[in-house]
């Protein structure tokens, strides 16, 4: 490994051209400086751009140039003449200022457009080929090598630390937009141009009375060659595992033209590629996603389903994914828009996970749990969208979606002190999304927006857990608990089964109406309601006799003793949940030298009631003034400071608030509070960013603090001698606190771009455990760091290290902390030889301690070869192996409010397989 290192850092740091420097001033005619004016020089010889930069705020240049070479270097800024100069070096820095003339004829643009990066208000355009070394086959493989963007551990693409939340081909939404889909399936060679849309607005019309600092979009735009033509290719493979033979298909084509766009995206494997797992296909496209979050208000609508755990190639065993999805878009003429598609995921997986458990609590038994799960979930998506723009002053959008699902999942469990269990759950849930959208700007100074949200939630998970059981003993691990919950413990097994049924009706409205004031002020008056109605009903019972069919004679209802301050809890839930919030508020937007102040307030009405079992009835009103207050810097084009101050208040669901018992699964039952009231945040963040294209370094920074006051936290209990808990949701009488820092920075020295990031988080934490009061406290920090090479003619390599530190507190353990370390070091290598090969591989090495001593340390290594017989040929050969180190598991160490734990998780495999493709 450390020979492995040497050799890396060689050839990082390892630039010996000579060179000299260009370096000047770019002025208009008054003698005003320009900032961001492009500037490049084009090599006379090969006519390829050999150097680029950008003037800073006081248009200062600078380029990196050949000893004795002659170039062409020309200067460019919209709304300016060209300015083109023939300059030869030797083996002296240069310094050479320019004056540039107003043109509105905007000559030059063309020069701008073959710029690696340029900059034109809140939009940065990425050259893709200028980026490109050989190795890229999909979106995601350019992106990461874009400055200023991240792919993150989930997938997510990150600009500037903020999540991208859309991509658009050619200004056309992609399967709604989603990232994952397209950064992993659109083929790198149709890329032109990569589009980076900061302060991203859906409406034209708002763009300039809102603040949309925290939106991020991405725009792809086609080579020519690609449009009116299919283009993508057709992967199909095979291979070998030491169990199974592994096969992969995966036809992935596009079609564009100006009217209408086709997509076509399908994936059959057992190799764990999972494009879209089951996490994703939950928030995909078709997600209700509430707005009046942005006017003060939280209504968490939360998962009743199955407890489903996401897989991947690091925590599963065994993967099998069938995807089928088709997306389309219209235009029938230019002021109608329709698009949509339709998907069908299949998604196969197994998991096995040994849990080495610590409890808080020093009256529970520790455990040891090995725990082998095998789940599938079949899902079908469809979304239908509409745009119709009758003129610049009336815009219309109606949308419809849904969500179809098929799930199901069982776990086989030993426990040390359960013995054994097995566990079945299954569900079929359905979502259904309506939103339709009117903006309609009525004069100069007067702006409408009516949006209008749907949702039609059913869900209905159902349960059944069997236990082992000495009828003839008093000391098995289940049979406290048995006592609490009024369990016949006659037979041999403990045999419980539970059905669920919730439903759930929310509208979500609001008319905003924007006054523009003047140049540089508007208000904003924005008036609005939530109706939301849910019914959650439940049955827990136990079956006594297996051999004969299920019927009343064998179905015993279970009669639980009193659990703390809960009497006669029961064993089946009847409870209908109703809120509505009816608010109104007003924003004043300044923009004053380089502030944007926008302070503002809205006044809630809140409403709620649940009634449970049809006689017993809730009420709850009360009135809330809920302020805000937003300061944006703009230091320059290229760099900002945001201040958000914002009150809120947050409502559960009626998941928490049905009191009666609920198996969430063999070692934890739960109990609902009917009197749980709603939660109050204060939340103060700041975002500092700096992307700064002259001297090739990005600075990303967020500070948060949040303060929540009667928080719904848990009343646990744990029966004497039992790992299976009770709990119940109560407000928190303590307030809870986290604060998180966040920092990146990187930078560029010619070929080589260097990043070191940092992050620091705060929480502080109560709950009751066995009737006594607990504050938690939990300090994570870690850093990351790496450094690479960017050639687009030459290997690249990667270094990354990064070190996650993390010390808990709880009082239940007498205040001793528990630290935790996770520290994970490699290196990434991807070549492109003789126009033909390409070779790419990644190592990895982690290790995980806790307090101070190694808990675990394992390898990961892939790699693949690929060999076309030039760029543009259009089959491909490639031989992929993945885990070719044959590691069988890795461990993590995880903390909560309850325990600490050691989890073992067995991964896939070492697995080779060779592939083909073929390129339209």
């Amino acid at each position: 490994m450390k020979k492995i290192l040497v050799i890396a850092i060689f050839m990082v740091t390892c630039i010996s051209t000579a060179q000299v420097k260009l370096t000047g001033v770019v002025k208009d005619s008054i003698g005003t400086p320009l900032e961001m004016a492009n500037v490049i020089a084009i090599d006379d010889v090969s006519k390829a751009i050999a150097s680029y930069g950008f003037s800073d705020a006081k248009g200062f240049y600078r380029l990196d140039l050949k000893n004795n070479t002659s170039y062409t270097v020309k200067i460019s800024y919209i709304g300016f003449k060209e300015i083109s100069t023939a300059i030869k070096t030797t083996t002296t820095d240069i310094v050479k200022n320019f004056t540039m003339k107003e043109d509105n004829m905007l000559d030059g643009i063309n020069i701008v457009t073959k710029m690696p990066v340029t900059i034109s208000g809140d939009t940065i355009s990425y050259n893709a080929d200028s980026f490109k070394n050989g190795t890229e086959r999909k979106l995601e493989d350019v992106l990461k090598k874009l400055p200023g963007v991240e792919i993150n551990a989930a997938g997510q693409i990150e600009v500037e630390g903020k999540a991208v939340e859309k991509i658009t081909i050619d200004g056309k939404d992609f399967f709604s937009g989603d990232t994952k889909l397209a950064s992993k399936n659109i083929p790198s060679n149709a890329i032109d141009k990569i589009q980076v849309l900061r302060n991203y607005s859906d409406v034209n019309q708002l763009s300039g009375v809102q603040n949309n600092e925290d939106r991020v979009a991405i725009n792809i735009k086609l080579k020519e060659g690609k449009k009116n033509f299919w283009f993508g290719d057709v992967t199909a493979g095979i291979g070998d595992a030491p169990n199974e033979s592994l096969y992969l298909f995966q036809p992935k084509l596009f079609y564009y033209t100006p009217k209408y766009t086709l997509n076509v995206i399908g994936d059959l494997n057992n190799i764990g590629e999972v494009v879209l797992d089951r996490g994703d296909l939950r928030s995909f496209g078709a997600n209700f996603q509430s707005q009046s979050p942005s006017n003060g208000t939280n209504i968490n609508i939360a998962d009743a389903g199955i407890g489903f755990l996401t897989a991947n190639a690091r925590n599963a065993n065994k993967i099998e994914t069938k995807l089928s999805a088709f997306n389309f878009s219209y235009s029938p003429n230019k002021k109608l828009s329709l698009g949509g598609f339709l998907i069908f995921s299949s998604n196969t997986n197994g998991q096995r996970n040994i849990n080495t458990i610590d409890y808080v609590d020093p009256n529970t038994p520790d455990d040891v749990v090995d725990n082998t799960t095998d789940q599938t979930s079949n899902t079908g998506l469809f979304r239908f969208t509409s745009i119709y723009k009758k003129d610049i002053n009336n815009q219309m959008n109606y949308n419809i979606a849904g969500r179809f699902s098929n799930e199901f999942r069982t776990d086989n469990v030993n426990s040390q002190v359960l013995s054994d269990i097995t566990e079945r759950e299954n569900a079929t849930p359905f979502t259904i999304n309506q939103d339709l959208s009117y903006f309609y700007t009525a004069s100069e100074t007067s702006i409408f927006a009516l949006e209008i949200k749907h949702l039609l939630q059913d869900e209905d998970p159902f349960y059944l857990a069997s236990l082992e059981n000495d009828p003839n003993s008093n000391n098995d691990g289940f049979d406290a608990t048995a006592t609490t919950l009024g369990l016949d413990r006659s037979n041999m097994f403990y045999n419980l089964e539970q059905d669920r049924r919730v439903k759930t009706n929310q509208l979500d409205a609001k008319l905003d109406y924007y006054y523009i004031l003047n140049s540089v002020s508007n208000l904003n008056f924005v008036a609005g309601t939530i109706l939301s109605n849910q019914n959650y009903n439940s049955r827990f019972f136990q079956i006594i006799d297996l051999e004969k069919p299920i019927d009343d004679n064998n179905i015993v209802n279970p009669t639980p003793t009193n659990i703390g301050n809960i009497l006669n809890p029961q064993i089946t839930n009847d409870t209908e949940y109703k809120f509505a919030d009816i608010y109104a508020g007003v924003r004043y937007r300044l923009k004053k030298g380089i502030f944007t102040i926008t302070p503002g307030f809205t006044v809630h009405s809140y409403n709620s009631q649940n009634t449970q079992y049809g006689t017993e009835y809730f009420p709850y009103k009360f009135f809330k003034v809920l302020p805000e207050f937003d300061l944006i810097a703009q230091f320059k084009r290229s760099e900002s400071l945001n201040f958000n101050y914002r009150q809120q208040v947050n409502f559960t669901d009626v998941n928490q608030i049905a009191r009666g018992f609920v198996a969430r699964s063999y070692n934890s039952f739960f109990l609902g509070n009917d009197e749980l009231i709603n939660a109050n945040f204060h939340n103060v963040s700041l975002n500092y960013r700096s992307f700064n294209l002259f001297n090739n370094s990005n600075v990303f920074a967020r500070l948060n603090y949040r303060k929540t006051i009667s928080q719904v936290t848990s009343d646990i209990d744990f029966p004497s001698g039992s790992v299976v808990s009770i709990s119940s949701s109560i407000n928190s009488p303590e307030d809870f606190e986290s604060f998180t820092a966040f920092a990146n920075v990187s930078k560029t020295i010619k070929k080589i771009t260097g990043r070191l990031g940092g992050n620091f988080n705060y929480n502080k934490s109560y709950q009751f455990l066995n009737g006594i009061g607990n504050l938690n406290k939990n300090i994570s920090r870690g850093f990351n760091t790496r450094i690479g090479t960017n050639y687009t003619k030459a290997p690249n390599v990667n270094l990354f290290y990064s070190a996650d530190f993390s010390d808990q507190e709880n009082t239940s353990r007498g205040n001793r902390i528990v630290k935790g370390l996770k520290q994970r070091t490699g290196i990434d290598f991807d070549a492109y030889i003789w126009n033909s090969l390409t070779f790419k591989s990644d190592f990895s090495f982690t290790e995980v301690k806790q307090n101070g001593d190694v808990v675990n340390s394992f390898n990961i290594l892939n790699a693949s070869f690929a060999y076309r017989k030039n760029k543009d040929a259009k089959w491909e050969y490639e031989l992929v192996g993945s885990n070719l180190l044959a590691t069988s598991s890795n461990l993590s160490v995880n903390q909560n409010n309850l325990s600490f734990s050691i989890n073992e998780r067995f991964i896939l495999p070492r697995f080779v397989s060779f592939r083909v493709r073929y390129q339209l």
